[in-house]
């Protein structure tokens, strides 16, 4: 049933005009913390979380390197050896920074995947995986020619990019709200 109330949610989940919350029309939204205080102090005393603040980067970089030489493939027809052997070292990267990364979200959040937190994340993440790991299958069972496997590679890469591009918002989501717990712990105006 169309209720008033069911109706005003709506409105509110779809209009984005910035003037509605000085008119009184609609109450800002408070946003679900990503870490409790607990959660945080078992983040910050975890020893993943150095292993995945070395680790993203790292990936990161022999991305940026693999992607250079598929795309270099692609475009010349040569390289091909290196260029696969690049996407294989980036999806063994890739392997290691789920299972640490998972390792480590049991740490904090008590749950080897999917917790609320990074749920969405978790789900491309599985996306990415499934990518990388089909192209470890076509490459092993040579289904399609060369260029049919890196185009694969590079829809991985995408997902990945993707991924990547969620997890930094998470990351400056995390350093903000951090910044608000501290600046609430030591008074307005005196955080650094």
């Amino acid at each position: 049933m169309l209720t008033r109330a069911l109706l005003n949610r709506f409105i509110d989940v779809v209009d984005c005009c910035p003037w509605g919350a000085a008119t009184g029309r609609r109450v800002p939204v408070r946003r679900p913390v990503l870490y409790t205080a607990e959660e945080r102090r078992r983040r910050d005393a975890s020893p993943w979380t150095l292993v995945q603040g070395v680790l993203a980067p790292f990936q990161f970089a022999v991305f940026l390197l693999s992607l250079g030489f598929v795309l270099r493939f692609l475009a010349t027809g040569e390289g091909f050896g290196i260029a696969a052997a690049s996407v294989v070292a980036k999806t063994l990267v890739l392997y290691t920074i789920m299972v640490t990364g998972s390792i480590w979200e049991k740490e904090v959040f008590g749950r080897w995947l999917f917790a609320p937190s990074f749920f969405w994340e978790d789900v491309f993440s599985i996306l990415v995986l499934a990518l990388h790991t089909a192209y470890l299958v076509v490459l092993a069972l040579g289904v399609g020619d060369a260029a049919a496997q890196m185009l694969l590679a590079l829809a991985a890469y995408a997902a990945y990019v993707v991924n990547a591009g969620q997890f930094l918002i998470k990351l400056r989501a995390a350093r903000l709200e951090g910044a608000g717990s501290h600046r609430a712990a030591v008074g307005p105006g005196l955080a650094a």
